[in-house]
């Protein structure tokens, strides 16, 4: 099993998304997802991407992935039936990763709808599938911003305060992304959790 690929950038390809990277003098073609696509460097450069070394009777395919988080997606999107390498890659160049987890643990079935490859009923299933599967603090955490995320970890232990308070974890993950997504929300945990309880 091929956990990574370490050496210098052959070639890049965008249809489909794909880097051969040569490594002790063999080259190794990987498909990624568009936003790995984006991050590969030159060709030229050195580059190192995760890999999924996937088997199957006809073929041996190899997946690669700038990030761990895009690949335990990767995986936990094909534990779900109808779901394959190919749709879940397509569905991880649809949106960040952690948008995606996002979308799931709010079982918010339309947005994930959207995402390339994945009609109305897999969505459904996706959500019913897998949302006990998605850490709901750790998704709120993710869905609070830009691709920055400059408050994950006080949204965090906001929603985790508030659980510890007696509030249900939905309406405390729903509480804390509201705030943190108005203007000017604070960047620390005890007025994350001031202002959600002054809005009971």
């Amino acid at each position: 099993m091929i956990a990574f690929v370490r050496g210098t950038l052959f070639e890049k390809r965008l249809s489909p998304p794909s880097a051969i990277l040569e490594a002790g003098g063999v080259g190794y073609e990987l498909f990624v997802p568009l936003s790995t696509y984006d991050a590969l460097p030159r060709e030229g450069e050195p580059c190192l991407l995760l890999a999924h070394d996937y088997v199957r009777e006809d073929a041996r395919l190899l997946y690669g992935f700038a990030t761990a988080a895009e690949r335990d997606l990767f995986l936990l999107l094909q534990g779900v039936s109808g779901v394959g390498p190919k749709t879940a890659l397509g569905a991880l160049s649809g949106a960040p990763a952690r948008q995606i987890k996002a979308w799931i643990a709010a079982g918010d079935a339309k947005m994930i709808a959207k995402l390339p490859g994945l009609g109305k009923r897999t969505a459904e299933r996706l959500c019913v599938e897998l949302k006990g599967r998605i850490d709901p603090l750790e998704a709120a955490a993710a869905d609070t911003g830009s691709d920055e995320s400059p408050l994950p970890q006080a949204c965090r232990d906001a929603v985790l305060a508030l659980v510890q308070l007696g509030q249900p974890e939905d309406v405390a993950v729903r509480r804390i992304r509201e705030i943190a997504q108005r203007p000017g929300a604070p960047a620390d945990t005890a007025a994350l959790v001031r202002l959600a309880l002054s809005a009971r």
